[in-house]
This record gives structure tokens, C-alpha cells and sequence, in this order.
């Protein structure tokens, strides 16, 4: 079941990048992440409602309650800094970097919860690092122009907290339902993104969205309530260190639209990157 639900994250992740990149582009990514966060927060709600385990509040511990928050905090910091990344960077850029969040986190899996590895481990996280390189590493055209790398710091830093989100998750919230627990890691996010926005005197800019804007600000926060309820219902049942690595195929998805819809061609060292950073991730699957 685990393993269904890891396929289902990942191609719904696989598509957020893209409803982001298609429809919100002009759209401050602060903002951008407080709105998509209030309609996340009503469809993990709704699904809360459904399976009736809102009643189950009461029954969270003081530690669960601490690990809930910080995995919130976590994960608005992660959303934060991969969806300014996107503004800021090529998606076939961006997503690599994040994607390597895998290796961070199989890495503390390993040393915190005493998951099992075999010898290929290490090379295969070895050829995911090489694949990364070779994706991000510029062409001509781009060192010619003398682009910004700031992309690249909050591709980094998105990585980072996106493994903590896992790590907190499995530590402190493994007899917390995984759509309630979604849900309060999301009011947690909205909270946080709330103030963000309010210090920043944004949220006057809601006025100038356009339709277009918000159907995929609709279309990105549901795909992102499915694929973060799958995602952690399998990291519940399942080992955290072969479902992370499922999760990330969602790159396949999202290069290959980033294709089709924006033209983001990819290089010969850039192909050969993904089908290295595919490689190693399907090396760490098995």
C-alpha cells in the first residue's frame, strides 16, 4: 500500500512544479505559497472530515504536538524557498536541486532510524550527485549572459528543510492519523506564510490576480494536498529511506512538461544527468 501511495506523491508532485511555473510566475512567491497554502488546508480539512479523525485532536501528546509544528515550520520553509527557486530559475534547474533531498535524507534515515542499506548505496547516491552537477551545470548560452545564482541558494535550502519535513514526520508523529496531521502541518505553514506576507504588506496584491491565476493557484494546491497526504500516509507504514527516493521520479514528470510547455530544452550533459539521477534514484528503490 505504501508503495501505491509513494507513485500517487510523486506524480502529483510531478505536476505542481509545472501548474507553479505555468500560472504563477508573476505572482510574488510568498503570496503565491499563502494562497496555495488556505486551499491545501481546505482539502486536507475535507478529507479529515471524511474519514472522521478530526475528533482525534485530543488525543495528541504535548511531544507529537512539537513535532507536528516543527514539521510545519519546516515545510513552509521548504515550499518557500523551492517556489521563489522556481521564479528565479529554470525548472529543469530547480527540481534537480531539490531533488537531492533524497540523499540527505536516506543519509539520516540510516543514522537515526537504523534503516537497512546494502553496499550500492553509496554509488547510487554517487550517481545522483553526478547527475545533479551535470543538469544544473550552465551552458554557453547562460554563462555568456552571466545569470544569477541565487536560484541555486534556495534550491539548497529548500533541499535541506525538505528532509527535515520527513525525518520530523517519522520521529515524532507515527500515531498521529497522516490526513490530520497534514492538516495541522498545513495551518502551521499558513500561519507562518500569513505573517510572512502581512510583514511584507503583500496581501493587497490579491486584488490584481488574474482568472488564470487563480485556477492554477486551485489546480497547485490541490495536487499539492494529494501528493503531500499520500506522501506522508506512506512514510507511516513504509521505510522512509526507499519511499523518498519514489517520491523524487516526479522529476521525470516535470522535465519532460518543462519540455513541452516551456520549451526548456535539455542539453547533452543535462540528458545524460537525468538519466543518471533516474538511475541512482531506481538503484535506491531496489
Amino acid at each position: 500500500m505504501w508503495l501505491i501511495l509513494a507513485l500517487v506523491s510523486a506524480i502529483s508532485a510531478g505536476f505542481v512544479s509545472i501548474a507553479v511555473k505555468l500560472g504563477m510566475k508573476d505572482i510574488d512567491s510568498n503570496l503565491g505559497t499563502l494562497l496555495r497554502t488556505v486551499v491545501v488546508l481546505v482539502f486536507t480539512f475535507i478529507m479529515v472530515l471524511i474519514v472522521g479523525s478530526l475528533n482525534e485532536i485530543s488525543k495528541i501528546t504535548w511531544f507529537e504536538w512539537i513535532f507536528i509544528t516543527a514539521s510545519g515550520l519546516a515545510t513552509g520553509l521548504s515550499w518557500l524557498c523551492y517556489f521563489r527557486a522556481l521564479q528565479l530559475g529554470s525548472v529543469n534547474k530547480v527540481v534537480p536541486v531539490d531533488r537531492l533531498s533524497t540523499v540527505l535524507t536516506m543519509t539520516l534515515a540510516i543514522i537515526i532510524f537504523g534503516e537497512s542499506f546494502w553496499w550500492l548505496t553509496p554509488i547510487a547516491m554517487g550517481i545522483m550527485i553526478v547527475g545533479t552537477m551535470l543538469m544544473i551545470r550552465k551552458n554557453k548560452t547562460e554563462a555568456n549572459e552571466k545569470q544569477s545564482n541565487l536560484w541555486l541558494i534556495y534550491a539548497v535550502l529548500s533541499l535541506v528543510f525538505a528532509s527535515a519535513v520527513a525525518i520530523l514526520a517519522k520521529v515524532g508523529m507515527e500515531n498521529v492519523d497522516s490526513r490530520l496531521g497534514t492538516f495541522l502541518r498545513t495551518a502551521v505553514v499558513l500561519v507562518m506564510a500569513f505573517i510572512i506576507v502581512a510583514s511584507q504588506k503583500k496581501l493587497s496584491a490579491v486584488r490584481k490576480l488574474t482568472k488564470l491565476n487563480w485556477i492554477f493557484i486551485l489546480i497547485s494546491g490541490v495536487l499539492t494536498g494529494i501528493s503531500w497526504l499520500c506522501y506522508f500516509a506512506a512514510i507511516q507504514i513504509g521505510p522512509v529511506s526507499v519511499i523518498v527516493p519514489i517520491d523524487k521520479l516526479s522529476i521525470l514528470i516535470t522535465v519532460l512538461f518543462s519540455y513541452i510547455l516551456f520549451k526548456e530544452k535539455l542539453s547533452k550533459k543535462a540528458l545524460l544527468g537525468l538519466v543518471l539521477l533516474t538511475g541512482g534514484t531506481l538503484l535506491l528503490i531496489i
